[in-house]
């Protein structure tokens, strides 16, 4: 009888967290998700031994650092090698908000785990291989996400390769682009192929002059959750309205030379994935445009920006759609455009060039994919994209 109940602690601990986000939402969840897989009798492992469960309640709790931990008693979070965070309970003053920080080499069956470079908040200037596994905590468990809290890796480049650093992910199920450059606030979910490890790796150049540094968040996402990406989907954005960016974007030029001697693209060579918005409720159709705090670079996906006035750059009328967009693009599903300037065009769901007019979409979910080919020579000096997007209420008969 111990030892079931033990293991129910250990399953609400792992599902408590696989359904945390970083903003509020997602606790608003947590109780019926638990209360769902307590319910289908998934039952495996502990952790934590019962008689300190009992004394406190194991919440998610937020650290005086603003990192995401759990509460527990002092000596719980000592023994497995956690870091307190201040105080999480008004029950005793033994309860610490438990950070769980993990460096090259390690794994974890956590949740809210972070993965940082050695020496973090410090930079990181060593060359070779880090790697960090994750392994689910349950059977319930179908998604890894990987909050970039913080990722400054050496630039590609000219031709968008990620030749002196590079962060790759394998093990899942689903396939991850590598990454490298400076990718701060993007996020990526990874499947779970059953109850197999995801590993990360980033490979580093000794002597590179980058200030390079990373501080990863490691969250688990329930098969249940309803923060669960969709098939296809590699980010997934749970917002009615905010911004999306290519990795690497960026609002200075690529300091690397292509082999042409011409200023290299941001871009990063080789990339197909999703991008999915969550659609609201009553909210129908997404529009999609450059911000307006962003420069005249936000949609910079094919050509040669330097050819342009800079003050030309990024105007609807320098982009390109439909079937000359072969390289370089983004597809974006039935696209809209009302444009003045635009009267008359017809669109098909490929855009490319240097500009895009205001887009939008009424397909759900609501998603735009990235393809980048493997050829970033002919592109010079571009940065890819940074594009908000506004979801719209419903009209009358929608």
């Amino acid at each position: 009888m111990r030892t079931g109940y033990s293991a129910m602690l250990w399953l609400i601990w792992c599902v408590l967290f696989g359904s945390l986000r970083l903003g509020s939402t997602y606790s608003a969840v947590l109780q019926n998700e638990t209360e769902f897989d307590l319910a289908e009798g998934h039952r495996q492992g502990r952790l934590f031994p019962f008689y300190t469960i009992g004394r406190i309640a194991n919440v998610p709790c937020l650290a005086s650092n603003g990192l995401k931990g759990t509460c527990l008693i002092r000596g719980e979070c000592a023994d497995n090698q956690g870091i307190f965070g201040g105080s999480c309970s008004t029950l005793t003053t033994q309860a610490t908000c438990c950070i769980f920080s993990r460096t090259c080499g390690g794994s974890t069956n956590l949740n809210s785990t972070y993965f940082t470079n050695p020496g973090y908040p410090g930079s990181y200037n060593g060359g070779g291989t880090c790697t960090f596994t994750i392994t689910p905590c349950s059977s319930s468990v179908c998604q890894l996400r990987i909050d970039f809290r913080s990722l400054n890796l050496a630039q590609p480049n000219g031709e968008g390769n990620c030749l002196t650093d590079v962060l790759t992910i394998t093990g899942g199920s689903s396939e991850v682009p590598s990454i490298c450059g400076e990718n701060t606030g993007q996020h990526v979910y990874i499947n779970f192929s059953e109850l197999n490890p995801i590993t990360i790796r980033v490979s580093t150049t000794a002597g590179s002059l980058v200030d390079r540094m990373w501080n990863l968040q490691l969250s688990q996402i329930s098969c249940a959750s309803e923060f669960r990406a969709p098939e296809g989907c590699l980010q997934y954005y749970l917002e009615p309205s905010g911004v999306i960016s290519s990795f690497n974007y960026g609002f200075g030029a690529n300091p690397n030379l292509n082999s042409l001697g011409a200023t290299g693209t941001r871009q990063i060579a080789g990339q197909r994935y999703g991008i999915c918005i969550r659609a609201a409720p009553d909210r129908c159709t997404i529009t999609y445009s450059l911000p307006s705090t962003d420069g005249s670079y936000a949609f910079t996906v094919s050509g040669d920006a330097e050819v342009l006035d800079p003050t030309l750059i990024g105007m609807g009328v320098f982009g390109e759609n439909g079937d000359i967009c072969t390289t370089d693009y983004v597809v974006i599903p039935s696209p809209v455009v009302t444009d003045v300037n635009a009267a008359g065009a017809v669109f098909t769901d490929r855009f490319c060039g240097l500009g895009l007019f205001s887009v939008t979409s009424q397909v759900k979910p609501f998603v735009v994919y990235v393809v980048w080919d493997d050829n970033e020579i002919p592109d010079v000096a571009n940065r890819g994209f940074r594009l908000a997007y506004s979801q719209n209420a419903c009209t009358l008969g929608a």
